[in-house]
């Protein structure tokens, strides 16, 4: 475990950018495609976003994502609370309802690869969009 943690002692909006980069556990998993219904449904899909690195679980391009990919949704401490599609282990969330971290983040294990080792992240469970055809046929769960 690291020798601080922060975010026991911290809320998210009072987070450096530092800590605020490395509650991301690394799982890939907000980077998949979803599909939301006229009738507010929502429907998780294997598909990843072309700039995530489907092996690593890491966006190629992280500082430019928002321009390279319009709708990509940037988490912020304001954002957080209408985005009501993370996944439950997704430490921001965690942090915002006050629960702890699991054993496999890396702030806790102390290694990155913990979140891989522990079968949490999408790494060799998703498809690249550019590959992927019609999101339709790649629908996972209904959340």
């Amino acid at each position: 475990m690291t020798e601080a943690a922060f975010w026991r002692e911290k809320t998210l909006a009072e987070m450096s950018q530092t800590e605020w980069e490395s509650l991301c556990d690394g799982c890939g998993k907000c980077c998949l495609h979803k599909i939301r219904e006229k009738s507010g449904a929502l429907s998780l899909t294997n598909v990843a976003c072309r700039l995530l690195d489907t092996d690593t679980c890491r966006c190629t391009n992280y500082a430019r994502r928002k321009t390279l990919v319009p709708d990509c949704v940037v988490l912020t401490p304001a954002s957080l609370p209408a985005i009501d599609w993370l996944p439950s282990t997704c430490a921001y969330r965690l942090v915002q309802e006050g629960k702890e971290l699991p054993d496999w983040h890396p702030l806790v294990s102390g290694e990155e690869a913990s979140v891989h080792a522990a079968g949490i992240s999408m790494q060799g469970r998703c498809i690249s969009e550019r590959d992927a055809g019609p999101l339709e046929d790649h629908i996972t769960a209904i959340a």
